[in-house]
Protein backbone atom coordinates (compact mmCIF):
# COMPACT_ATOMS: atom_id res chain seq x y z
CA UNK A 1 0.00 0.00 0.00
CA UNK A 2 3.08 2.26 -0.06
CA UNK A 3 2.05 4.84 -2.68
CA UNK A 4 -1.63 4.63 -1.76
CA UNK A 5 -0.91 6.23 1.63
CA UNK A 6 -0.87 9.69 0.07
CA UNK A 7 -4.06 9.13 -1.95
CA UNK A 8 -6.52 10.30 0.78
CA UNK A 9 -4.78 13.69 0.66
CA UNK A 10 -4.17 13.92 -3.09
CA UNK A 11 -7.61 12.78 -4.28
CA UNK A 12 -9.67 15.58 -2.67
CA UNK A 13 -6.84 18.06 -3.39
CA UNK A 14 -7.24 17.33 -7.12
CA UNK A 15 -11.03 17.09 -7.22
CA UNK A 16 -11.74 20.30 -5.29
CA UNK A 17 -10.03 22.68 -7.78
CA UNK A 18 -11.63 20.81 -10.69
CA UNK A 19 -15.05 21.33 -9.14
CA UNK A 20 -14.36 25.06 -8.72
CA UNK A 21 -12.80 25.64 -12.14
CA UNK A 22 -14.81 23.37 -14.41
CA UNK A 23 -18.15 22.73 -12.69
CA UNK A 24 -18.98 25.91 -10.78
CA UNK A 25 -22.05 26.55 -12.93
CA UNK A 26 -23.33 22.97 -12.95
CA UNK A 27 -24.61 21.85 -9.54
CA UNK A 28 -25.58 18.40 -10.80
CA UNK A 29 -22.03 17.75 -11.97
CA UNK A 30 -20.63 19.07 -8.69
CA UNK A 31 -22.83 16.64 -6.81
CA UNK A 32 -21.78 13.74 -9.01
CA UNK A 33 -18.07 14.38 -8.66
CA UNK A 34 -18.34 15.28 -4.98
CA UNK A 35 -20.20 12.12 -4.02
CA UNK A 36 -18.03 9.95 -6.28
CA UNK A 37 -14.87 11.41 -4.74
CA UNK A 38 -16.09 10.86 -1.19
CA UNK A 39 -17.19 7.31 -2.01
CA UNK A 40 -13.76 6.62 -3.51
CA UNK A 41 -12.17 7.96 -0.32
CA UNK A 42 -14.33 5.59 1.73
CA UNK A 43 -13.22 2.56 -0.32
CA UNK A 44 -9.61 3.67 -0.21
CA UNK A 45 -9.75 4.20 3.55
CA UNK A 46 -11.13 0.71 4.10
CA UNK A 47 -8.27 -0.72 2.03
CA UNK A 48 -5.75 1.27 4.08
CA UNK A 49 -7.38 0.05 7.28
CA UNK A 50 -6.99 -3.52 6.09
CA UNK A 51 -3.32 -2.89 5.29
CA UNK A 52 -2.71 -1.26 8.68
CA UNK A 53 -4.34 -4.23 10.39
CA UNK A 54 -2.15 -6.77 8.60
CA UNK A 55 1.14 -4.83 8.68
CA UNK A 56 3.13 -2.66 11.08
CA UNK A 57 3.25 1.11 10.72
CA UNK A 58 4.36 2.26 7.27
CA UNK A 59 5.82 5.62 6.24
CA UNK A 60 5.59 7.49 2.95
CA UNK A 61 8.42 9.95 2.27
CA UNK A 62 7.27 12.72 -0.05
CA UNK A 63 9.86 13.44 -2.73
CA UNK A 64 11.84 10.49 -1.35
CA UNK A 65 13.51 12.82 1.12
CA UNK A 66 14.54 10.97 4.28
CA UNK A 67 13.15 11.94 7.66
CA UNK A 68 13.59 14.23 9.51
CA UNK A 69 14.46 16.48 6.56
CA UNK A 70 11.49 15.62 4.34
CA UNK A 71 7.72 15.51 4.81
CA UNK A 72 6.49 12.13 6.02
CA UNK A 73 3.06 10.52 6.10
CA UNK A 74 2.64 7.52 8.39
CA UNK A 75 -0.09 4.88 8.26
CA UNK A 76 -0.81 2.91 11.41
CA UNK A 77 -3.97 1.56 13.02
CA UNK A 78 -4.93 4.87 14.62
CA UNK A 79 -4.54 6.97 11.46
CA UNK A 80 -6.33 4.31 9.38
CA UNK A 81 -9.22 4.22 11.85
CA UNK A 82 -9.62 8.00 11.66
CA UNK A 83 -9.51 7.91 7.85
CA UNK A 84 -12.35 5.38 7.70
CA UNK A 85 -14.42 7.25 10.28
CA UNK A 86 -13.97 10.53 8.40
CA UNK A 87 -14.88 9.04 5.02
CA UNK A 88 -17.96 7.18 6.28
CA UNK A 89 -19.23 10.24 8.10
CA UNK A 90 -18.50 12.50 5.11
CA UNK A 91 -20.37 10.24 2.70
CA UNK A 92 -23.51 10.22 4.87
CA UNK A 93 -23.36 13.98 5.46
CA UNK A 94 -22.74 14.83 1.81
CA UNK A 95 -25.63 12.61 0.72
CA UNK A 96 -27.84 14.39 3.25
CA UNK A 97 -26.75 17.82 1.98
CA UNK A 98 -27.64 16.83 -1.58
CA UNK A 99 -30.98 15.30 -0.57
CA UNK A 100 -32.07 18.38 1.39
CA UNK A 101 -30.68 20.93 -1.06
CA UNK A 102 -28.32 22.47 1.49
CA UNK A 103 -25.51 22.37 -1.06
CA UNK A 104 -27.51 24.71 -3.33
CA UNK A 105 -27.95 27.46 -0.71
CA UNK A 106 -24.47 28.88 -1.24
CA UNK A 107 -21.50 28.66 -3.57
CA UNK A 108 -18.75 26.05 -3.75
CA UNK A 109 -20.17 23.69 -1.10
CA UNK A 110 -18.69 20.55 -2.66
CA UNK A 111 -15.29 22.11 -3.32
CA UNK A 112 -15.05 23.32 0.28
CA UNK A 113 -16.25 19.92 1.46
CA UNK A 114 -13.44 18.18 -0.44
CA UNK A 115 -10.83 20.65 0.83
CA UNK A 116 -12.08 19.92 4.34
CA UNK A 117 -11.55 16.20 3.77
CA UNK A 118 -8.06 16.90 2.45
CA UNK A 119 -7.17 18.76 5.64
CA UNK A 120 -8.68 16.11 7.90
CA UNK A 121 -6.96 13.21 6.14
CA UNK A 122 -3.65 15.03 6.09
CA UNK A 123 -3.87 15.78 9.81
CA UNK A 124 -4.49 12.11 10.57
CA UNK A 125 -1.68 10.85 8.33
CA UNK A 126 1.14 13.34 8.86
CA UNK A 127 4.21 12.30 10.81
CA UNK A 128 5.49 15.85 11.15
CA UNK A 129 4.31 18.36 13.78
CA UNK A 130 4.64 21.37 11.49
CA UNK A 131 2.60 19.71 8.77
CA UNK A 132 0.00 18.89 11.40
CA UNK A 133 -0.29 22.67 11.77
CA UNK A 134 -0.46 23.07 7.97
CA UNK A 135 -3.28 20.56 7.62
CA UNK A 136 -5.07 22.14 10.57
CA UNK A 137 -5.08 25.41 8.65
CA UNK A 138 -6.31 23.74 5.45
CA UNK A 139 -9.28 22.15 7.18
CA UNK A 140 -10.02 25.31 9.15
CA UNK A 141 -10.01 27.55 6.06
CA UNK A 142 -12.47 25.17 4.39
CA UNK A 143 -14.58 25.01 7.55
CA UNK A 144 -14.83 28.82 7.63
CA UNK A 145 -16.52 28.74 4.23
CA UNK A 146 -18.78 25.85 5.20
CA UNK A 147 -19.69 27.50 8.49
CA UNK A 148 -21.23 30.56 6.81
CA UNK A 149 -22.71 28.59 3.89
CA UNK A 150 -26.17 29.97 3.20
CA UNK A 151 -25.37 33.28 4.96
CA UNK A 152 -27.52 34.78 7.73
CA UNK A 153 -26.61 37.26 10.48
CA UNK A 154 -26.47 34.75 13.34
CA UNK A 155 -24.37 32.35 11.29
CA UNK A 156 -21.97 35.10 10.28
CA UNK A 157 -21.50 36.23 13.90
CA UNK A 158 -20.90 32.65 15.00
CA UNK A 159 -18.43 32.25 12.13
CA UNK A 160 -16.46 35.31 13.26
CA UNK A 161 -16.27 33.88 16.78
CA UNK A 162 -15.17 30.54 15.36
CA UNK A 163 -12.44 32.19 13.30
CA UNK A 164 -11.20 34.25 16.26
CA UNK A 165 -10.81 31.26 18.55
CA UNK A 166 -9.05 29.21 15.91
CA UNK A 167 -6.68 32.06 15.03
CA UNK A 168 -5.69 32.15 18.70
CA UNK A 169 -5.15 28.39 18.59
CA UNK A 170 -3.05 28.67 15.43
CA UNK A 171 -0.87 31.37 16.99
CA UNK A 172 -0.27 29.28 20.11
CA UNK A 173 0.53 26.28 17.93
CA UNK A 174 3.21 28.24 16.08
CA UNK A 175 4.73 29.38 19.38
CA UNK A 176 4.81 25.78 20.61
CA UNK A 177 6.39 24.50 17.39
CA UNK A 178 9.01 27.26 17.41
CA UNK A 179 9.92 26.41 21.01
CA UNK A 180 10.20 22.70 20.28
CA UNK A 181 12.28 23.30 17.17
CA UNK A 182 14.55 25.69 19.04
CA UNK A 183 15.27 23.05 21.68
CA UNK A 184 15.40 19.87 19.58
CA UNK A 185 16.18 21.04 16.03
CA UNK A 186 13.42 18.89 14.51
CA UNK A 187 9.64 18.68 14.16
CA UNK A 188 9.44 15.12 12.85
CA UNK A 189 7.30 13.26 15.39
CA UNK A 190 9.40 10.10 15.47
CA UNK A 191 12.57 12.15 15.76
CA UNK A 192 11.00 14.18 18.56
CA UNK A 193 10.07 10.98 20.41
CA UNK A 194 13.77 10.08 20.56
CA UNK A 195 15.16 13.55 21.27
CA UNK A 196 12.65 14.69 23.89
CA UNK A 197 13.25 11.53 25.90
CA UNK A 198 17.01 12.23 25.89
CA UNK A 199 16.85 15.96 26.69
CA UNK A 200 19.15 17.27 29.41
CA UNK A 201 17.54 18.65 32.55
CA UNK A 202 18.34 22.23 31.55
CA UNK A 203 16.09 22.06 28.47
CA UNK A 204 13.17 20.36 30.21
CA UNK A 205 11.45 23.60 31.24
CA UNK A 206 11.18 24.87 27.65
CA UNK A 207 9.79 21.57 26.41
CA UNK A 208 7.32 21.58 29.28
CA UNK A 209 6.11 25.02 28.21
CA UNK A 210 5.77 23.83 24.61
CA UNK A 211 3.81 20.77 25.75
CA UNK A 212 1.35 22.93 27.69
CA UNK A 213 0.95 25.28 24.71
CA UNK A 214 0.19 22.32 22.45
CA UNK A 215 -2.26 20.94 25.00
CA UNK A 216 -4.01 24.34 25.01
CA UNK A 217 -4.23 24.28 21.20
CA UNK A 218 -5.70 20.80 21.12
CA UNK A 219 -8.02 21.68 24.01
CA UNK A 220 -9.43 24.58 21.97
CA UNK A 221 -10.01 22.31 19.00
CA UNK A 222 -11.45 19.59 21.24
CA UNK A 223 -13.69 22.02 23.20
CA UNK A 224 -12.10 21.18 26.55
CA UNK A 225 -12.94 23.41 29.54
CA UNK A 226 -12.16 26.29 29.93
CA UNK A 227 -11.80 26.65 26.16
CA UNK A 228 -15.17 25.26 25.05
CA UNK A 229 -17.09 28.56 24.79
CA UNK A 230 -16.85 28.75 21.01
CA UNK A 231 -18.59 25.45 20.31
CA UNK A 232 -22.28 25.90 21.30
CA UNK A 233 -22.82 29.07 19.27
CA UNK A 234 -20.77 27.84 16.34
CA UNK A 235 -22.31 24.40 15.97
CA UNK A 236 -25.85 25.54 16.79
CA UNK A 237 -25.76 28.21 14.05
CA UNK A 238 -23.92 26.18 11.40
CA UNK A 239 -25.94 24.52 8.62
CA UNK A 240 -27.19 21.12 9.77
CA UNK A 241 -24.95 18.97 7.55
CA UNK A 242 -21.94 21.18 8.28
CA UNK A 243 -22.46 20.80 12.03
CA UNK A 244 -22.72 17.03 11.49
CA UNK A 245 -19.39 17.02 9.62
CA UNK A 246 -17.89 19.12 12.42
CA UNK A 247 -18.51 16.13 14.71
CA UNK A 248 -15.17 14.84 13.42
CA UNK A 249 -13.49 18.26 13.81
CA UNK A 250 -13.43 18.14 17.60
CA UNK A 251 -11.99 14.62 17.33
CA UNK A 252 -8.96 16.09 15.54
CA UNK A 253 -8.02 17.68 18.86
CA UNK A 254 -8.46 14.36 20.64
CA UNK A 255 -6.44 12.57 17.94
CA UNK A 256 -3.61 15.10 18.25
CA UNK A 257 -3.50 14.63 22.03
CA UNK A 258 -3.41 10.84 21.63
CA UNK A 259 -0.62 11.05 19.07
CA UNK A 260 1.57 13.55 20.90
CA UNK A 261 1.12 12.18 24.42
CA UNK A 262 1.84 8.59 23.42
CA UNK A 263 4.72 9.44 21.09
CA UNK A 264 6.40 12.72 22.08
CA UNK A 265 5.22 13.54 25.61
CA UNK A 266 4.36 10.25 27.35
CA UNK A 267 3.79 10.52 31.12
CA UNK A 268 7.03 8.67 31.88
CA UNK A 269 9.13 11.29 30.04
CA UNK A 270 11.30 13.09 32.63
CA UNK A 271 10.69 16.47 30.97
CA UNK A 272 6.90 16.16 31.28
CA UNK A 273 6.07 13.64 33.97
CA UNK A 274 2.42 13.58 34.99
CA UNK A 275 1.83 17.26 34.22
CA UNK A 276 -0.47 16.70 31.22
CA UNK A 277 -2.51 14.03 33.00
CA UNK A 278 -2.90 16.22 36.11
CA UNK A 279 -4.30 19.05 34.00
CA UNK A 280 -6.44 16.97 31.67
CA UNK A 281 -8.56 14.99 34.15
CA UNK A 282 -10.19 17.90 36.02
CA UNK A 283 -10.72 19.77 32.75
CA UNK A 284 -12.32 16.69 31.17
CA UNK A 285 -14.68 16.15 34.10
CA UNK A 286 -15.67 19.82 34.07
CA UNK A 287 -16.29 19.58 30.31
CA UNK A 288 -18.52 16.56 30.82
CA UNK A 289 -20.49 18.29 33.59
CA UNK A 290 -20.97 21.51 31.59
CA UNK A 291 -22.07 19.56 28.51
CA UNK A 292 -24.63 17.58 30.50
CA UNK A 293 -26.00 20.68 32.27
CA UNK A 294 -26.15 22.50 28.93
CA UNK A 295 -28.11 19.62 27.43
CA UNK A 296 -30.60 19.88 30.27
CA UNK A 297 -30.97 23.65 29.90
CA UNK A 298 -30.84 24.05 26.11
CA UNK A 299 -33.65 26.14 24.60
CA UNK A 300 -33.20 25.00 20.99
CA UNK A 301 -32.58 21.60 19.46
CA UNK A 302 -29.30 22.57 17.72
CA UNK A 303 -27.93 23.95 21.01
CA UNK A 304 -28.92 20.72 22.74
CA UNK A 305 -26.96 18.82 20.08
CA UNK A 306 -23.99 21.17 20.57
CA UNK A 307 -23.91 20.62 24.33
CA UNK A 308 -24.24 16.88 23.79
CA UNK A 309 -21.11 17.16 21.63
CA UNK A 310 -19.30 18.93 24.48
CA UNK A 311 -20.37 16.21 26.91
CA UNK A 312 -19.07 13.52 24.57
CA UNK A 313 -15.69 15.26 24.38
CA UNK A 314 -15.56 15.42 28.17
CA UNK A 315 -16.17 11.68 28.37
CA UNK A 316 -13.52 11.04 25.73
CA UNK A 317 -10.88 13.20 27.43
CA UNK A 318 -11.68 11.59 30.78
CA UNK A 319 -10.65 8.24 29.35
CA UNK A 320 -7.56 9.67 27.67
CA UNK A 321 -6.37 11.27 30.92
CA UNK A 322 -5.69 7.83 32.40
CA UNK A 323 -2.86 7.26 29.85
CA UNK A 324 -3.09 3.47 29.90
CA UNK A 325 -3.58 1.13 26.92
CA UNK A 326 -6.90 -0.06 28.35
CA UNK A 327 -8.19 3.50 28.74
CA UNK A 328 -6.95 4.47 25.28
CA UNK A 329 -8.78 1.52 23.72
CA UNK A 330 -11.97 2.53 25.58
CA UNK A 331 -11.50 6.12 24.42
CA UNK A 332 -11.12 5.05 20.79
CA UNK A 333 -14.31 2.98 20.97
CA UNK A 334 -16.15 5.94 22.46
CA UNK A 335 -14.61 8.26 19.85
CA UNK A 336 -16.14 6.25 17.02
CA UNK A 337 -19.50 6.02 18.81
CA UNK A 338 -19.71 9.70 19.73
CA UNK A 339 -18.78 10.88 16.22
CA UNK A 340 -21.63 8.92 14.64
CA UNK A 341 -24.14 9.78 17.38
CA UNK A 342 -23.30 13.50 17.39
CA UNK A 343 -23.56 13.70 13.60
CA UNK A 344 -26.92 11.92 13.72
CA UNK A 345 -28.41 14.32 16.29
CA UNK A 346 -27.35 17.35 14.21
CA UNK A 347 -28.98 15.91 11.09
CA UNK A 348 -32.15 15.08 13.03
CA UNK A 349 -32.15 18.61 14.44
CA UNK A 350 -31.97 19.98 10.91
CA UNK A 351 -34.85 17.77 9.72
CA UNK A 352 -37.02 18.74 12.68
CA UNK A 353 -36.24 22.45 12.36
CA UNK A 354 -36.99 22.51 8.64
CA UNK A 355 -40.39 20.90 9.26
CA UNK A 356 -41.39 22.92 12.34
CA UNK A 357 -40.07 26.22 11.01
CA UNK A 358 -38.46 26.81 14.38
CA UNK A 359 -35.59 25.29 16.37
CA UNK A 360 -37.07 26.28 19.74
CA UNK A 361 -37.81 23.54 22.25
CA UNK A 362 -41.37 24.74 22.80
CA UNK A 363 -44.73 23.04 22.18
CA UNK A 364 -45.92 23.42 18.61
CA UNK A 365 -48.12 21.62 16.11
CA UNK A 366 -47.39 18.20 14.67
CA UNK A 367 -44.72 17.91 12.03
CA UNK A 368 -44.61 15.98 8.79
CA UNK A 369 -43.23 12.41 9.06
CA UNK A 370 -43.23 12.71 12.82
CA UNK A 371 -43.11 8.95 13.43
CA UNK A 372 -39.78 8.23 11.70
CA UNK A 373 -38.25 11.42 13.15
CA UNK A 374 -39.36 10.52 16.68
CA UNK A 375 -37.95 7.00 16.32
CA UNK A 376 -34.62 8.35 15.03
CA UNK A 377 -34.45 10.92 17.83
CA UNK A 378 -35.26 8.28 20.44
CA UNK A 379 -32.52 5.94 19.20
CA UNK A 380 -29.98 8.75 19.00
CA UNK A 381 -30.89 9.99 22.48
CA UNK A 382 -30.31 6.50 23.90
CA UNK A 383 -26.90 6.44 22.23
CA UNK A 384 -25.89 9.93 23.38
CA UNK A 385 -26.96 9.41 26.99
CA UNK A 386 -25.13 6.08 27.19
CA UNK A 387 -28.19 3.95 27.88
CA UNK A 388 -28.37 0.27 26.92
CA UNK A 389 -28.42 -1.42 24.51
CA UNK A 390 -26.52 0.82 22.08
CA UNK A 391 -22.78 1.51 21.83
CA UNK A 392 -22.86 4.55 24.11
CA UNK A 393 -23.60 2.27 27.05
CA UNK A 394 -20.77 -0.08 26.11
CA UNK A 395 -18.37 2.81 25.55
CA UNK A 396 -19.06 4.32 28.97
CA UNK A 397 -18.83 0.88 30.56
CA UNK A 398 -15.38 0.42 29.04
CA UNK A 399 -14.31 3.85 30.29
CA UNK A 400 -15.62 3.17 33.80
CA UNK A 401 -13.71 -0.11 33.86
CA UNK A 402 -10.52 1.59 32.66
CA UNK A 403 -10.69 4.40 35.26
CA UNK A 404 -11.16 2.32 38.39
CA UNK A 405 -8.16 4.06 39.96
CA UNK A 406 -10.21 7.28 40.27
CA UNK A 407 -13.54 5.52 40.61
CA UNK A 408 -15.12 7.74 43.27
CA UNK A 409 -14.70 10.97 41.30
CA UNK A 410 -14.77 9.78 37.70
CA UNK A 411 -17.63 7.34 38.09
CA UNK A 412 -19.83 9.83 39.95
CA UNK A 413 -19.33 12.52 37.26
CA UNK A 414 -19.90 10.13 34.34
CA UNK A 415 -22.99 8.54 35.88
CA UNK A 416 -24.37 11.86 37.12
CA UNK A 417 -23.90 13.51 33.73
CA UNK A 418 -25.57 10.55 32.03
CA UNK A 419 -28.60 11.05 34.27
CA UNK A 420 -28.75 14.76 33.40
CA UNK A 421 -28.50 13.97 29.70
CA UNK A 422 -31.35 11.46 30.00
CA UNK A 423 -33.47 14.20 31.56
CA UNK A 424 -32.49 16.80 28.95
CA UNK A 425 -33.04 14.54 25.97
CA UNK A 426 -36.31 13.21 27.40
CA UNK A 427 -37.57 16.75 27.89
CA UNK A 428 -36.66 17.65 24.31
CA UNK A 429 -38.31 14.54 22.89
CA UNK A 430 -41.45 15.13 24.94
CA UNK A 431 -41.76 18.73 23.74
CA UNK A 432 -41.02 17.94 20.10
CA UNK A 433 -43.01 14.78 19.57
CA UNK A 434 -45.35 13.98 22.45
CA UNK A 435 -46.87 17.38 23.22
CA UNK A 436 -47.04 18.27 19.55
CA UNK A 437 -48.81 14.99 18.80
CA UNK A 438 -51.50 15.92 21.32
CA UNK A 439 -52.52 18.97 19.27
CA UNK A 440 -55.12 18.87 16.53
CA UNK A 441 -52.98 20.91 14.15
CA UNK A 442 -52.41 19.14 10.85
CA UNK A 443 -48.73 18.95 9.87
CA UNK A 444 -47.62 21.26 7.09
CA UNK A 445 -46.76 19.29 3.95
CA UNK A 446 -43.07 18.79 3.31
CA UNK A 447 -41.07 16.88 0.68
CA UNK A 448 -40.47 13.30 1.84
CA UNK A 449 -36.66 13.56 1.48
CA UNK A 450 -36.20 9.81 1.64
CA UNK A 451 -32.47 10.05 0.93
CA UNK A 452 -32.02 12.43 3.88
CA UNK A 453 -33.71 9.96 6.22
CA UNK A 454 -31.53 7.21 4.73
CA UNK A 455 -28.39 9.20 5.64
CA UNK A 456 -29.56 9.43 9.25
CA UNK A 457 -30.47 5.74 9.22
CA UNK A 458 -26.97 4.91 7.94
CA UNK A 459 -25.38 6.68 10.93
CA UNK A 460 -27.72 4.87 13.33
CA UNK A 461 -26.91 1.59 11.57
CA UNK A 462 -23.26 2.33 12.27
CA UNK A 463 -24.08 2.59 15.99
CA UNK A 464 -25.93 -0.71 15.87
CA UNK A 465 -23.04 -2.34 14.04
CA UNK A 466 -20.59 -0.95 16.59
CA UNK A 467 -22.73 -2.53 19.31
CA UNK A 468 -23.15 -5.93 17.67
CA UNK A 469 -19.45 -6.15 16.78
CA UNK A 470 -18.24 -4.72 20.09
CA UNK A 471 -16.11 -7.80 20.83
CA UNK A 472 -13.93 -7.87 17.70
CA UNK A 473 -13.89 -4.05 17.52
CA UNK A 474 -12.57 -3.69 21.08
CA UNK A 475 -9.98 -6.42 20.45
CA UNK A 476 -8.78 -4.52 17.37
CA UNK A 477 -8.71 -1.26 19.30
CA UNK A 478 -6.82 -2.88 22.18
CA UNK A 479 -4.09 -3.87 19.72
CA UNK A 480 -4.06 -0.32 18.34
CA UNK A 481 -3.79 1.14 21.85
CA UNK A 482 -0.95 -1.23 22.72
CA UNK A 483 0.96 -0.16 19.61
CA UNK A 484 0.50 3.47 20.67
CA UNK A 485 1.87 2.67 24.13
CA UNK A 486 4.86 0.94 22.50
CA UNK A 487 5.70 3.27 19.58
CA UNK A 488 8.91 1.51 18.49
CA UNK A 489 7.28 0.30 15.26
CA UNK A 490 6.05 3.82 14.44
CA UNK A 491 9.51 5.27 15.06
CA UNK A 492 11.17 2.51 13.04
CA UNK A 493 8.81 3.06 10.10
CA UNK A 494 9.57 6.77 10.11
CA UNK A 495 13.26 5.98 9.99
CA UNK A 496 15.66 8.77 10.78
CA UNK A 497 18.38 8.03 8.29
CA UNK A 498 18.53 7.87 4.53
CA UNK A 499 17.95 4.51 2.90
CA UNK A 500 21.16 2.80 1.73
Amino acid sequence: MHHWIIAPVVLPAILAPLVVLLMRHDLRLQRLFGLAGTAALALLSVALLSAATANPAEAYHLGNWPAPFGIVLVLDRLSALMLVLTAVLALAVQAYAVATGWDARGRHFHALFLFQLMGLNGAFLTGDAFNLFVFFEVLLIASYGLMIHGAGGDRLRAGVQYIAFNLIASTLFLFALATIYGVTGTLNMADLAVKVAALPEGDAALVRVAAILMLAVFAIKGALVPLQFWLPGTYANAPGPVAALFAIMTKVGAYAIIRTTTLIFPPDTPAIGSLVADLMLPAALATLAIGAIGTLGATTLPRLAAFAAIASMGTLFTALSAFTPQATAAALYYLVHSTLATAAIFLIADLVTSRRGSAALAPQGRIDRQGPLAAAFFATAIALAGMPPLSGFLGKLLILDATRGDAALVWSVILGSSFLMVLGLSRAGSVLFWKSHATDTAPAPHPPQTAAFAAVAALLAGLVLLTVLAGPVTDWLATAAQSLAEPDAYIAANRLEEDP
